[in-house]
Protein backbone atom coordinates (compact mmCIF):
# COMPACT_ATOMS: atom_id res chain seq x y z
CA UNK A 1 0.00 0.00 0.00
CA UNK A 2 1.79 3.30 -1.26
CA UNK A 3 1.59 6.46 1.53
CA UNK A 4 1.94 9.54 0.31
CA UNK A 5 1.39 13.35 2.00
CA UNK A 6 -1.45 15.59 1.46
CA UNK A 7 0.18 17.84 -1.34
CA UNK A 8 1.66 15.38 -3.61
CA UNK A 9 -1.65 13.73 -3.71
CA UNK A 10 -3.65 17.14 -4.55
CA UNK A 11 -0.96 17.10 -6.93
CA UNK A 12 -1.26 13.42 -8.37
CA UNK A 13 -4.47 12.82 -8.13
CA UNK A 14 -5.19 11.31 -11.09
CA UNK A 15 -2.29 8.99 -10.92
CA UNK A 16 -3.55 7.62 -7.47
CA UNK A 17 -6.95 7.38 -8.19
CA UNK A 18 -5.78 4.85 -11.68
CA UNK A 19 -3.77 2.90 -9.28
CA UNK A 20 -6.36 2.68 -6.66
CA UNK A 21 -8.59 1.45 -9.51
CA UNK A 22 -5.83 -1.23 -10.59
CA UNK A 23 -6.03 -2.68 -7.22
CA UNK A 24 -3.27 -0.87 -5.02
CA UNK A 25 -5.04 1.25 -2.38
CA UNK A 26 -3.60 4.67 -1.60
CA UNK A 27 -3.20 5.93 2.04
CA UNK A 28 -3.21 9.99 2.29
CA UNK A 29 -0.95 11.54 5.16
CA UNK A 30 -1.93 14.95 6.44
CA UNK A 31 1.88 16.08 9.60
CA UNK A 32 2.31 12.58 9.27
CA UNK A 33 -1.21 10.73 10.22
CA UNK A 34 -3.14 9.25 8.03
CA UNK A 35 -6.30 10.83 7.29
CA UNK A 36 -7.97 9.04 3.97
CA UNK A 37 -7.69 5.78 1.89
CA UNK A 38 -8.08 5.88 -1.64
CA UNK A 39 -9.45 2.23 -2.70
CA UNK A 40 -11.32 0.27 -5.74
CA UNK A 41 -14.59 0.67 -5.18
CA UNK A 42 -16.57 -3.00 -6.27
CA UNK A 43 -20.53 -2.90 -6.84
CA UNK A 44 -22.10 -6.01 -5.84
CA UNK A 45 -24.68 -7.05 -8.63
CA UNK A 46 -28.09 -8.70 -8.14
CA UNK A 47 -28.21 -12.29 -10.24
CA UNK A 48 -31.20 -11.93 -12.77
CA UNK A 49 -34.01 -14.13 -12.36
CA UNK A 50 -34.23 -16.12 -15.68
CA UNK A 51 -37.60 -17.31 -14.90
CA UNK A 52 -39.31 -14.38 -13.72
CA UNK A 53 -38.41 -12.49 -16.67
CA UNK A 54 -39.50 -15.27 -18.52
CA UNK A 55 -43.09 -15.16 -16.69
CA UNK A 56 -43.29 -11.56 -16.11
CA UNK A 57 -42.47 -11.56 -20.63
CA UNK A 58 -44.91 -14.06 -21.58
CA UNK A 59 -47.79 -11.97 -19.32
CA UNK A 60 -47.37 -8.72 -21.43
CA UNK A 61 -49.68 -7.98 -23.91
CA UNK A 62 -47.67 -8.05 -27.79
CA UNK A 63 -47.25 -4.52 -28.83
CA UNK A 64 -49.45 -3.48 -31.88
CA UNK A 65 -48.01 0.11 -32.79
CA UNK A 66 -44.54 0.20 -34.39
CA UNK A 67 -42.13 1.55 -32.10
CA UNK A 68 -41.71 4.35 -34.51
CA UNK A 69 -45.38 5.40 -34.03
CA UNK A 70 -45.18 5.22 -30.80
CA UNK A 71 -42.19 7.51 -30.39
CA UNK A 72 -43.93 9.98 -33.15
CA UNK A 73 -47.66 9.69 -30.82
CA UNK A 74 -45.65 10.42 -27.66
CA UNK A 75 -43.67 13.40 -29.14
CA UNK A 76 -46.30 15.17 -30.98
CA UNK A 77 -48.71 14.92 -27.57
CA UNK A 78 -46.12 16.05 -25.20
CA UNK A 79 -45.47 19.52 -27.88
CA UNK A 80 -49.39 20.43 -28.40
Amino acid sequence: MQTVNLVDAKAHLSRLVDQAMQGEPVRIMRRGKVVAQIDKVTLKRKPVDLNALRTLTASMAPQTVSAREMVRDMRDEARY
